[in-house]
C-alpha cells in the first residue's frame, strides 16, 4: 500500500473506449455515455492520450493505491503447511477530494459504477468485456512515473463532513487487471487484450 498527497500527483479516470466519455448531469443526478456538453460535468475521457487530461480529477487531497494478489490455498494430505497458489491481481484505489459538486454522486447512484462504452452504459450484471469499467491514471507530479489500472469498477463512495464545514468525498476503485507502468502517457494507454481480462 502506498499514498500519496494530492499535491504530489495527477489523477485521470478516462473510459475503456476510445469513443465513450462519462459524464453526469448534477441536476438530474444521472449518467451516462452522451457527448460533453453544456450542463454536463465529465467524470471520464477517452482512453486516448489526449483523452486523459480531459479526465482529470481536481482537488485531489490523498490518494491510497493498494497492490496485491488473490491467492488460493491449496492442501497437501499427511503435510501440515499448504501450498499459496496465485489466482489473480487485486488492485484498488482509494481518491480522496474536496467536495465541489454531485459528480461522484451521479455516478454511485445514477448506474455508471461499471463503465459503458457507445452503446450506453454496462450494468453489473454482464460478462466484462474489454471495454468494461474505467481506467485510473496516477502519475508522480515530476512526470516520471505513469500508474495505470485497467478495467476498474466502481465499489463504494462516501462523503465525510468537518467540523468546519468542509466536506470531503472518497471513491474507492478496484481492478483485478495488472496495473501497467511507464514513464509516459502513451505506454499506460493501450487498450486491453482479452487474455488479460
Amino acid at each position: 500500500m502506498v499514498y500519496f498527497l494530492g499535491r504530489d500527483v495527477n489523477v485521470y479516470i478516462t473510459t475503456e473506449d476510445t469513443n465513450t466519455e462519462v459524464t453526469t448531469s448534477d441536476s438530474a443526478g444521472t449518467a451516462g455515455t452522451t457527448a460533453f456538453g453544456a450542463g454536463r460535468t465529465l467524470f471520464a475521457g477517452y482512453l486516448t492520450t489526449a483523452g486523459i487530461t480531459s479526465g482529470s480529477v481536481s482537488d485531489v487531497t490523498g490518494v491510497d493505491l493498494s497492490i496485491g494478489a488473490v491467492d488460493e490455498d491449496i492442501t497437501y494430505f499427511g503435510f501440515r503447511n499448504i501450498t499459496k497458489a496465485e489466482i489473480k491481481k487485486e488492485t484498488s484505489v482509494s481518491l480522496t477530494r474536496k467536495k465541489s459538486n454531485n459528480s461522484w454522486d451521479a455516478i454511485f447512484n445514477g448506474g455508471a459504477r461499471w463503465g459503458g462504452n457507445s452503446s450506453g452504459l454496462f450494468g453489473g450484471d454482464t460478462e466484462p468485456t474489454v471495454e468494461t469499467g474505467y481506467r485510473m491514471y496516477v502519475q508522480l507530479k515530476d512526470g516520471t512515473e505513469w500508474i495505470a489500472i485497467p478495467n476498474t469498477m466502481i465499489s463504494s463512495h462516501t462523503v465525510s463532513f468537518n467540523a468546519d464545514g468542509a466536506s470531503e468525498e472518497t471513491l474507492e476503485l478496484m481492478s483485478y487487471v495488472t496495473p501497467l507502468v511507464a514513464t509516459s502517457s502513451a505506454g499506460v494507454t493501450g487498450s486491453t487484450t482479452a487474455p488479460n481480462l
